[in-house]
């Protein structure tokens, strides 16, 4: 039984952890589980007994005040909070660990398991620890907020804890992630992010990439309209094909304003704004990046609240809505914003952070962070069209805080759309059954 669920542990954890990840588990309670792991330590608080230390790689061990001088990615607290007497005081020594990208995880069990697992522990399926906490959702909440923890990321794992041919694969996979039945899992994961105060970047600079198909008529009212936000920023645009004369319109701009303003110009290798995207941000070299659409429905003028959201660290990924305020009477079709509602309850639901518009396609993060969710892309595939998704993806693995920033959705005043409702819609199903299946069903 023991071997079974913590097989099944390391596997829900694999989601965060990378085999580069510095991950170490504060007082494990089982060898089962980051000790077995790619790239992952343990570490005792106090002095522990040499049978228990016994039962870890020697190699792996990490001294307790030694972890200063560690940049950890993840810290690993393995339903060590069902056993300690001042939960919030464990908080505190382990937010003294952490670097700004430090991910602290928590595994803690369901309260309506509390009969069974003692049980099992009678009849000497578990080991015989005396559980002196059992916490709601609300408490750790609670406990992560009063020492300066953000909840990132929550999920139940696990119907059956044992083995039994075929049904625990079932069960376990498939069926436990459905509402309702969530609600039953023996496992909570909760994934938080310190807050840490540090002295930011004080005016960091700004990489804009405009991936742009047939859109000469709005490429210089983007130079005109899109304001100064650091003290070097970059606007990059992405030419992708054009039937008409964007690209020459794009040259043409960067001669005439290019005294005025960094412009970084591109024609893009492949097809679709999700290469465009990704070759933008190749290019680009300043602090933060931004997707800015070149038929401006998003308007340009709105990207310093974008910039005022990360650089203030209200969030580590920015997305802009565009369902919350009132929209051009034609800025989006009816079936479009079915769509739209659609795919945000679903991706919500798939990434387990809230979404109320996934298709907006203004989205900031910093290069750092690019950076790293790019090693990483293939793991949803490399087959986003849009360079959204990707992005979304991987933020989310990354336990990176989503924002969703409202702006005011325009109507296009030059060309056509780059969308095909149905051919474009049916790649997003394709895309939310891939994430699910990498993501939910594990």
């Amino acid at each position: 039984m023991r071997n079974y669920f913590y097989t099944l542990q390391r596997k829900y954890l694999s989601l965060f952890l990378r085999p580069e990840d510095v991950v170490v588990e504060i007082d494990p309670l089982s060898p089962l589980l980051v000790n077995r792991m790619p790239g992952g330590r343990v570490t005792f608080r106090n002095t522990a007994k040499g049978t228990e230390r016994s039962k870890y790689h020697s190699e792996l061990i990490q001294k307790w005040q030694d972890l200063d001088a560690l940049k950890i990615d993840y810290i690993v607290l393995g339903g060590v909070i069902h056993y300690e007497r001042d939960i919030q005081n464990l908080l505190s020594v382990v937010h003294k660990k952490c670097h700004l990208d430090t991910r602290v995880i928590i595994t803690y069990y369901n309260q309506l398991w509390k009969p069974l697992i003692r049980l099992a522990s009678l009849l000497g399926w578990r080991e015989k620890l005396p559980e002196m906490n059992w916490l709601a959702h609300e408490d750790i909440f609670n406990l992560l907020t009063l020492e300066d923890y953000e909840l990132v990321w929550r999920d139940s794992k696990i119907l059956i804890p044992f083995y039994i041919p075929i049904i625990s694969n079932i069960l376990n996979r498939y069926v436990a992630p459905l509402p309702v039945f969530r609600s039953l899992c023996m496992l909570n994961i909760s994934v938080a992010r310190p807050l840490i105060r540090t002295n930011p970047i004080t005016n960091p600079s700004v990489s804009i990439v405009v991936p742009a198909r047939n859109e000469a008529g709005n490429i210089e009212s983007i130079i005109q309209r899109t304001p100064s936000m650091g003290p070097d920023d970059e606007i990059i645009f992405i030419e992708g094909n054009s039937s008409d004369n964007t690209w020459q319109v794009i040259r043409a701009v960067q001669e005439k304003y290019g005294n005025n303003r960094h412009i970084v110009i591109a024609q893009q290798d492949g097809k679709g704004k999700g290469d465009a995207v990704r070759k933008g941000f190749t290019l680009a070299s300043k602090d933060i990046l931004m997707i800015l659409d070149a038929d401006m429905t998003v308007s340009p003028e709105d990207l310093p609240k974008f910039y005022k959201a990360i650089k203030e660290d209200k969030g580590e990924f920015i997305n802009g809505c565009r369902l919350v305020y009132p929209m051009d009477k034609k800025a989006m079709r009816f079936f479009n914003l079915l769509g739209n509602k659609f795919f945000a309850k679903a991706f919500s639901w798939v990434i387990g952070q809230n979404f109320k518009d996934t298709l907006c396609g203004t989205k900031v993060l910093t290069r750092n962070n690019y950076k790293r969710l790019a090693l990483h892309r293939s793991y949803f595939g490399e087959f986003d069209p849009f360079g959204d998704f990707d992005l979304i993806f991987g933020a989310a693995r990354m336990g990176l805080k989503i924002v969703e920033l409202p702006i005011r959705y325009r109507e296009r005043t030059y060309g056509d759309t780059n969308i095909s409702r149905w051919k474009h819609g049916t790649i997003l199903l394709a895309m939310l059954a891939f994430a699910a299946r990498r993501i939910k069903f594990i």
